[in-house]
């Protein structure tokens, strides 16, 4: 099969890369030349690229990158034909408790902002007359995790960050609260077996990618078997900070199962 592949150098895209061997991939990264970026070859558009830190501030740089390139490339690859795959997240849920595919959404940061904005655009896009019948299939990701993250620094997974404290200080921080405070998290292999599987699957839409299980900080700081020191959580994280996320995978395990 004939790939672009979009942010290979990160920690999904570089396990995706890994995991497309075998297939003729082109890949492409943002600030590259635009000239190279070419998809009337490509079977299909893997893309995810873009700027994953959930912190970021600087609206302007997050929408030049991770709304108004995404909406350019999804334009070119529907104007070629190119089956269209896309990350997105479940930080577009927010501080609610229901997490299927049709649930409200509640974005709290620019990232959240801009990875529901182009979402919508993905859909409105698929639903017109002129594109019926193309595939566009975004994935919510909840909390992944794996090899490959040590470059996210402070935006890594809680599994890498207390596992790097434990080894250098022999102790591991959570924030005050973290026995309640409870996540999807999921495997990267999972995630890129999903993107994979879904290669073969005509429905197009938003699906949740994650394990439909939960399990709290504390709990993962306690594998590491090292004391657990409880900190205040930062005031800037207060306001978006998800106490609690766990994917609704039926809609993604139907399809999976056709």
């Amino acid at each position: 099969m004939k790939i672009l592949l979009t942010g290979h150098k990160g920690f999904i895209g570089s396990n995706m890369l890994k995991a497309l061997a075998g297939h003729d991939v082109k890949t492409f990264d943002w600030g590259e030349d635009p000239n190279l970026l070419t998809t009337h070859d490509r079977d299909v558009c893997i893309h995810i690229g873009g700027i994953s830190s959930t912190t970021e501030r600087d609206v302007d740089k997050i929408m030049r990158q991770n709304y108004d390139f995404s909406c350019q490339l999804l334009d070119r690859c529907m104007n070629t034909g190119t089956h269209f795959q896309y990350s997105s997240s479940a930080s577009v849920y927010g501080l609610n408790q229901e997490f299927r595919e049709d649930s409200p959404v509640d974005p709290r940061t620019p990232y959240a902002w801009s990875k529901y904005m182009f979402e919508r655009y993905a859909i409105k896009l698929q639903e017109s007359a002129y594109h019926v019948g193309d595939r566009i299939q975004g994935f919510r990701y909840f909390n992944v995790y794996g090899s490959g993250e040590a470059h996210k620094g402070g935006q890594a997974s809680p599994y890498h960050q207390f596992e790097k404290q434990a080894r250098e200080t022999g102790r591991i921080r959570v924030f005050e609260g973290s026995r309640e405070y409870r996540r999807d998290f999921v495997p990267v292999s999972q995630v890129i077996d999903t993107h994979l599987a879904f290669l073969n699957i005509k429905q197009s839409g938003v699906f949740n990618v994650g394990t439909g299980k939960t399990k709290s900080f504390y709990e993962v700081a306690e594998q590491f078997g090292v004391p657990i020191d409880e900190i205040p959580m930062p005031e800037h994280l207060k306001s978006s900070y998800q106490t609690y996320t766990c994917a609704d995978m039926t809609r993604t395990n139907r399809a999976l199962a056709n």
